[in-house]
């Protein structure tokens, strides 16, 4: 029974992908039809329903349309220009220097905006025509910002971290955010040791040295957009408040920020911007009630033990079974969004490596840079195919320069997967976890 409700699940869900269907319908109507394997057609509606309310009845997802409107705030109120020349002082006398400005813009930008989309269009725009002005390869600058733009998924605040909480059954939003600093910075310090090597064979240029005052200017500058990192996880640490209080508070920062210090929006756009959050809180949460469905399907048919038994019958040394779930994660993420993939393979995953003895923190830390690596892979991956947009290049021409550096986020990933303390140091530390 149990291979035949995997069949089902698996087989309508590929199938609904591949004929186009958005992915969460394609979610809902594969769970739905694998209910009907157990139930009749009536009672599985009423389950698929009840599962998608009670899915979205949490205190903890109030957190992610929040976070929403806190980065499209901060996305259209002069963060990224400011960040750049905050990370021109922390990186420009750097062989290829315009290329670790990039490395470091999107490790500030896309941390504070929780979107590498956001990231790499943002910083990506503006630094390729600088970087081609100065003579660097369109493909190279491309490669290093399509790569670099998911370091900010890992370094907190994180939607993330909030959604597998959520499907986790309640691990510490708290401790996960503080999980992510080391290996996000570890993620951007490999892309920049890769972009370090490539630019001293090809000679590209570095920035002229900074006056003191320049210094002090850019980094003054960039100290408000700075400070909402250090509000919310020092608040998160501090026991002020909870994540999903933590971000209601980014809104009011960034707005005060955006509006009355940067003066970069106008009360006149605010509509359009709460409305471009609502829109992508409802995509969102869409997918997570739909997968809400399909997690109880999975849980049913007693799916997520059925692959423990099948994963343990292959080998009972963690470092294989490690080994193979990172594999299997590194190939859905060229094929599907974070979100989703989160959803969905979490709950197959967690209880194999809980058996394992992984701490669920430290497995939070290894599904999102999984998943982070797959959003710069084609053939789907979205920061793909926003880098080489803004960058005004093919993606064909990209896929050679890019090797390299997929290679270091596959060598730090398995740093990250077998040594636990570069996860849980920071939370152990500083929250007791």
């Amino acid at each position: 029974m149990e291979w035949t409700t995997i069949i089902t699940l698996a087989g309508s869900f590929f199938f609904f992908l591949a004929i186009g269907v958005p992915i969460s319908f394609a979610i809902g109507v594969s769970s739905l039809l694998t209910i009907m394997l157990a139930v009749p057609f009536d009672a599985a509606i009423s389950v698929v329903s009840q599962k998608m309310a009670s899915g979205l009845d949490s205190f903890s997802l109030l957190a992610i349309p929040f976070f929403i409107l806190a980065g499209n705030i901060m996305n259209r109120g002069g963060i990224a220009i400011r960040l750049i020349e905050f990370a021109k002082v922390l990186g420009g006398r750097l062989p290829g220097s315009l290329a670790h400005v990039n490395v470091l813009a999107n490790m500030m930008f896309g941390s504070i905006s929780g979107s590498a989309v956001a990231a790499a269009a943002a910083v990506g725009g503006t630094m390729a025509p600088l970087q081609k002005k100065e003579g660097y390869d369109p493909a190279f600058s491309a490669a290093v910002n399509i790569t670099s733009s998911p370091t900010g998924l890992l370094i907190p605040p994180s939607n993330t971290f909030i959604v597998y909480s959520l499907i986790s059954g309640g691990t510490s939003i708290g401790a996960l955010f503080l999980a992510g600093y080391i290996p996000g910075i570890l993620m951007g310090l490999g892309i920049m040791v890769v972009a370090y090597v490539i630019a001293k064979k090809n000679k590209y240029p570095v920035s002229p040295k900074p006056t003191l005052k320049d210094v002090a200017h850019k980094t003054l500058d960039a100290v408000p957009s700075l400070g909402l990192v250090v509000v919310i996880i020092g608040g998160i640490i501090g026991g002020i408040f909870t994540a999903t209080e933590a971000s209601a508070i980014a809104v009011v920062y960034t707005l005060i920020l955006s509006m009355l210090i940067y003066k970069e929006i106008s009360l006149k756009e605010l509509p359009a911007i709460i409305l471009d959050a609502m829109v992508t809180t409802s995509i969102v949460l869409l997918l997570i009630g739909a997968s809400m469905g399909m997690s109880w399907a999975m849980a049913n048919a007693d799916i997520p033990y059925t692959i423990s038994d099948a994963l343990l019958a292959v080998s009972e040394n963690p470092i294989v079974i490690l080994l193979i779930i990172n594999l299997i994660l590194l190939i859905v993420g060229t094929f599907m969004d974070m979100t989703p993939a989160l959803l969905i393979f979490t709950p197959i995953f967690l209880p194999i490596v809980t058996e394992l003895g992984m701490d669920p923190v430290h497995f939070g830390i290894l599904m999102a840079f999984n998943l982070s690596i797959g959003i710069c892979t084609p053939p789907v991956g979205s920061t793909l195919f926003v880098g080489c947009s803004v960058a005004g290049v093919k993606i064909d021409k990209v896929i050679k320069p890019i090797l390299p550096f997929y290679a270091v986020l596959i060598i730090t990933l398995l740093i990250v997967t077998f040594v636990p303390e570069l996860s849980l140091w920071l939370p152990r530390t500083l929250l007791g976890y």
